[in-house]
């Protein structure tokens, strides 16, 4: 898929869980409302075949509540989902549910294509997610989306370097990343951590100015960051890049470089999802060995990033009274809990949070185990750090762009610091 927000999802969520390459049933998906059938449509993201057995299940119970209703469930891979959902919307032959993130859903969100659901969804009925989480899925102040699946990062580490680097602990916030970056290189020769300045990658750097207290726009769109605490953060990345404490190919190379170099054993932490434990075990046996997590890095707010998976529902569906029940179906709290202990993804709603699944592991249980426990204790202060906005990608740009000239000399920190409050404020 094109935009790379997708494929940060994959890695902080469910990395080699979700591997499918083909669309249900091998064909482009039809809307079945044509016919007038009692039938409503729902899209997920690559969920097959790991989880066909779950949907059937749900579909099944959702049929037996509401006799009359079929479902017909259509998986479509990741790098297709964009394209699909674009063309559907356009030509009104949208599905009537369908699982995208509010980074993307946002963009068709101003274009008025999915129903606004405060008017089809009680406050009662709301107030069951968590606040922070079902915020993620408004623009202009209108609901357009459910929560549904989510994860929250935590700062994986190589316990052997940390040792070998004389630290007793992992850094909690950048400024004491700073100060452990400078540690593990003297004492190791290694780098600490890799972070992509590729503006069309992670966004991670841009969600850290959120973390350390810098607003990126204001109410009006405008850039934000023009201040001094903006051109501070500006100075953090510039001072580690200059000081050699990255490495040189932050500037090219993108967040798959950050998992290689982990995993080679070449750096130190590795910001991912709880679940990628796994997969470090089964890639690079020593390195998993010696693997933990710990929470996610953060600023002076305390904020902790979350990715966030909904379900939306087209403003064209003919169905929408069903579409919306079957997506309150999906996503309430037996059913989210059922999904997040197959998936190894944590819930949305207040209540399946509190299942001792998410609070507690046995002695000794593996460190995708504790891994999960970490992630979970992170949602109270975990949000979207970047709302949904219009042009997101624009303004990543427009500060990667300029941090990475600032990095290289070819612009002081705080000319690049305007240019790119200019290049948003202009775009």
């Amino acid at each position: 898929m094109k935009r790379k927000s997708w494929q940060l999802f994959a890695v902080f969520g469910l990395v080699g869980l979700l591997l499918s390459a083909v669309v249900s049933c091998g064909k482009p998906a039809v809307n079945s409302q044509a016919n007038n059938t009692q039938e409503i449509e729902f899209w997920t993201m690559q969920l097959q075949p790991q989880f066909t057995e779950y949907f059937n299940k749900t579909i099944a119970g959702f049929e037996a509540e509401n006799p009359g209703v079929k479902v017909r469930w259509v998986d479509v891979p990741w790098s297709a989902m964009e394209s699909k959902i674009l063309g559907a919307v356009s030509a009104k032959t949208a599905p009537d549910v369908v699982n995208l993130n509010p980074d993307f859903a946002s963009l068709l969100a101003g274009r008025n294509a999915w129903l606004d659901l405060d008017s089809r969804i009680p406050q009662q009925v709301r107030s069951t997610y968590l606040p922070n989480i079902w915020k993620a899925s408004m623009l202009d102040g209108k609901s357009f989306g459910i929560p549904w699946y989510l994860t929250t990062g935590v700062t994986i580490y190589n316990t052997e370097l940390l040792k070998k680097a004389g630290i007793s602990k992992p850094p909690a916030t950048y400024a004491e990343l700073a100060q452990v970056a400078k540690q593990v290189k003297e004492k190791t020769g290694k780098f600490a951590f890799f972070v992509t300045f590729v503006p069309e990658d992670s966004a991670e750097v841009l969600q850290s100015f959120v973390q350390m207290g810098v607003p990126l726009i204001d109410a009006k769109g405008k850039a934000a960051f023009n201040s001094d605490k903006g051109k501070a953060v500006f100075q953090y990345w510039v001072d580690l890049y200059k000081n050699g404490l990255l490495p040189q190919d932050v500037l090219v190379q993108g967040h798959r470089r950050a998992i290689e170099l982990y995993q080679a054993g070449e750096t130190t932490f590795l910001a991912s999802g709880p679940q990628f434990l796994k997969a470090i075990a089964e890639n690079a046996p020593s390195i998993g060995a010696v693997s933990a997590a710990a929470p996610q890095i953060t600023g002076e707010t305390g904020k902790k990033t979350v990715a966030v998976m909904n379900l939306v529902v087209p403003r064209d569906s003919k169905r929408p009274d069903d579409a919306v029940k079957f997506a309150l179906y999906v996503t309430n709290s037996q059913n989210q809990l059922a999904f997040a202990k197959a998936a190894n993804v944590l819930p949305s709603t207040v209540e399946a949070l509190q299942d001792d699944y998410f609070k507690t592991v046995p002695t000794g249980a593996p460190a995708a185990d504790q891994a999960r426990v970490v992630s979970a204790s992170g949602l109270s202060s975990a949000e979207l750090l970047i709302p949904p906005l219009k042009d997101v990608k624009k303004l990543q740009k427009a500060i990667y762009d300029n941090l990475q000239a600032a990095m290289l000399d070819e612009k002081s920190v705080e000319l690049a610091v305007a240019d790119a409050a200019k290049a948003w404020d202009q775009r």
